[in-house]
């Protein structure tokens, strides 16, 4: 759909984030119905698009041939028929989900955390009954939605004793550093290269932390700093593995407690950064609290 818009010298790509978003489907739906006039198309724009109608018009200016439009139905029906394919894996899984046993004797659920929604999440509430399967809410773990929450659940289920400790956890999932040694010294330092599941799911889990304003986000942008993109995501996605299986092994408790200490851990390691970098300046760092 992108190119048959760029061949047609059409910018609507830069006015509407989203092709397949609420607005770009109605806009190309109409398009396919027979509507071509740029004003009329532009009204259907959705009232949270940040581009107002007279931009929008201005991108659908140019004429239409049949090859663009056939590209275009083909490509909606495309997108339709994956969506109907969606459904119905998420209905299966709600099924299934039902099924299964209750180990949260009756313990509440935690506030739900307000996070960004991804588009690829399920579209049910799967939060209440993997939480009531594992007995403890994953999702309660900063980064960690309702889709990756899935993941992990439906590849390596609730019994973690079948690893004697989280170092078999995270080595079994391949997120253990391959040390390459020779004559005592350490020439190279690799994980174990595969694609499971919940290895995938959690480097991804790792990606949308770079902004979080918490210590794993502060995590990931040190480890991005010293190492690099790619062994960053690695890294977090190893503290992520982590706290999984503590959380499934120990309870919400025992995971708090180690995030409120990693907090303070953090916290401690910025204060005393900007303390070195004020006295090297000629400055001295004063809490407010001593100020007053």
């Amino acid at each position: 759909m992108h190119k048959a818009f760029e061949q047609r010298h059409r910018k609507r790509t830069q006015v509407v984030s989203a092709i397949t978003g609420v607005t770009g489907m109605a806009i190309l739906k109409a398009i396919l119905a027979g509507e071509r006039d740029p004003q009329r198309l532009a009204k259907l724009r959705h009232p949270h698009c940040h581009h107002t109608e007279d931009d929008i018009a201005k991108a659908l200016q140019g004429t239409w041939r049949a090859a663009h439009l056939c590209a275009f139905q083909q490509a909606i029906a495309l997108s339709d028929f994956s969506h109907q394919q969606i459904t119905q894996g998420d209905q299966q899984s709600k099924a299934h989900l039902a099924t299964c046993g209750d180990q949260s004797a009756g313990r509440p659920l935690p506030p739900k955390a307000r996070r960004h929604t991804k588009t690829n999440a399920p579209r049910f509430d799967a939060r209440t009954p993997l939480s009531r399967l594992a007995g403890v809410d994953l999702t309660t773990i900063e980064g960690i939605a309702e889709g990756t929450a899935l993941v992990i659940l439906s590849a390596i289920g609730t019994d973690m004793t079948r690893w004697p400790s989280v170092k078999h956890f995270w080595s079994g999932l391949g997120l253990w550093p391959q040390h390459t040694i020779a004559g005592g010294k350490v020439l190279a330092r690799r994980v174990r290269p595969g694609a499971q599941r919940v290895t995938v799911a959690l480097r991804l889990a790792a990606r949308t932390l770079h902004h979080a304003q918490s210590a794993l986000g502060a995590f990931l942008r040190r480890m991005k700093a010293r190492l690099g993109t790619p062994k960053a995501i690695t890294a977090t996605a190893h503290k992520l593995a982590r706290l999984g299986y503590s959380l499934l092994r120990h309870g919400s408790a025992y995971v708090q407690q180690g995030l409120d200490a990693y907090e303070t851990q953090s916290r401690e390691r910025k204060v005393t950064t900007m303390a070195k970098q004020a006295k090297a300046l000629g400055y001295t760092l004063v809490p407010l609290a001593a100020q007053g």
